[in-house]
């Protein structure tokens, strides 16, 4: 079945259209989950929570762009939406001084330690981190995204970059 039959079918509510659609986007949805939740079980809740939405909305799609970033994009607001909603990313102060741009040095860190560093971030830091690295949004829509200042937005992103790279130093440290 091509994408836009399948499409068409999910508009039209059907199940087995549906089934497919989770087959086919689920692992890449997942893992975008995965980025922005704590752990397996919060990113699996999110990735419920997204479909659900993809599925509610799917009558909105019209064909321009790419499907797949139209989803994508679903499941970054759902799971922000979700945050906004629980208050993780009330802003204690607002008074920043400069920020500061913190540096990276080429490492052997695997995949799997950097995705457990960042997802221990705290939600602000974490959701900051990977909007403006892993996604390329700029701090102006992540502060929209996300309620804040395009102040807090760079403050948030410093700070989550200096805890990861002091958790990657760490972690060299440890293998040498």
């Amino acid at each position: 079945m091509s994408i836009e039959e399948l499409i068409d079918n999910c508009k039209k509510g059907r199940r087995k259209a549906q089934e497919e659609l989770y087959r086919r986007y689920a692992s890449t949805l997942f893992g975008m989950c995965l980025k922005y939740s704590r752990n397996k079980t919060e990113a699996e809740d999110n990735l419920h929570d997204s479909f659900m939405t993809i599925y509610e909305k799917i009558g909105q799609y019209n064909f321009k762009g790419s499907f797949e970033g139209w989803m994508k994009r679903i499941t970054v607001n759902t799971v922000l939406q979700k945050y906004r909603k629980q208050r993780h990313l009330d802003v204690v102060s607002e008074n920043f001084g400069e920020v500061i741009d913190v540096e990276y040095e080429s490492t052997d860190i695997s995949l799997k330690t950097l995705l457990g560093y960042i997802q221990e971030l705290p939600n602000k830091y974490r959701l900051t981190f990977n909007l403006y690295v892993m996604d390329g949004y700029s701090h102006k829509e992540i502060s929209e995204m996300l309620g804040t200042s395009t102040g807090t937005s760079k403050s948030n992103l410093a700070r989550a970059r200096m805890i990861l790279k002091e958790k990657i130093e760490k972690e060299n440290i440890n293998i040498a």
